[in-house]
């Protein structure tokens, strides 16, 4: 039987992390050296925000260079991993909403920037997985808890965004926290800590702080499908537990068998 594998939770951050060093990217590297090695990686990147859930089923996934203005060397990044149409056609089989085949996309930057430095050598399988931007958090949480049959079956499940991501409010050079976003970013580990996902879920009790949190949801819902595929005798791993110019969180999750 495969080893189980975890289910994790990445906060990616600047697509700048996939060629800098820095104490988020080591942290990612010391990570990817702790884990074993999976059969494949299903991932959940805030970054393909669709109409319906979509699932990539390609032999060779191309990559998806989606974001404006960076340095030339960021756009020469190569992640040449292969795709898995078994992995594609076994996770359109758990999820019970209709799920739709599409190779328009590719693996995004919320995807290659973090696998480049979680497992460099880009030779296990990779299937990305749309985020819904028609359904609402619970049914996230929903197809994660689905998806996570495939824990057991050798494939590890990484969500990637951002618990606070409000680029409209980010100051350059700023170093701390802003209050609304330390607030927010505390309830969610705070709950995570505690295992009251209805209350990561349902995150406007918050308060105040959640209409701060993000405009968007696209960055917040990858991490329900790390949440739905954890279960109870998971050990919990908070790290990167930092914010970025005030106002875009790094704080990411692992949960291991």
């Amino acid at each position: 039987m495969p080893e189980r594998m975890p289910a994790l939770f990445v906060g990616h951050g600047s697509p700048m992390n996939a060629v800098e060093n820095n104490k988020y990217t080591k942290k990612w590297q010391e990570i990817g050296r702790q884990l074993a090695r999976p059969r494949a990686i299903l991932i959940i990147s805030a970054h393909w925000y669709t109409h319906g859930t979509r699932i990539m089923d390609t032999k060779t996934p191309r990559l998806v260079y989606d974001m404006y203005g960076f340095p030339e060397e960021l756009y020469r990044v190569q992640y040449p991993s292969p795709g898995s149409p078994e992995l594609a056609g076994r996770a359109q089989e758990l999820l019970s909403v209709p799920v739709q085949t599409d190779n328009s996309w590719g693996i995004d930057h919320g995807a290659w920037s973090v696998l480049c430095r979680l497992f460099p050598e880009a030779n296990i399988p990779v299937v990305q997985l749309s985020v819904d931007g028609t359904a609402d958090a619970q049914a996230h949480f929903e197809m994660g808890r689905e998806l996570s049959a495939l824990r057991d079956e050798g494939v590890m499940i990484i969500g990637s965004g951002n618990v606070v991501h409000n680029l409209a409010k980010i100051q350059w050079g700023t170093e701390s926290r802003f209050s609304w976003a330390e607030e927010f970013d505390g309830y969610i580990r705070d709950k995570i800590e505690k295992k009251e996902f209805p209350d990561v879920v349902d995150y406007k009790k918050a308060g105040s702080c959640a209409k701060m949190a993000f405009p968007m949801p696209d960055h917040f819902y990858p991490l329900l499908y790390a949440l739905g595929a954890s279960n109870e005798a998971d050990r919990l791993t908070v790290f990167n537990d930092d914010c970025l110019m005030g106002s875009l969180s790094m704080t990411s999750y692992l949960f291991q068998p």
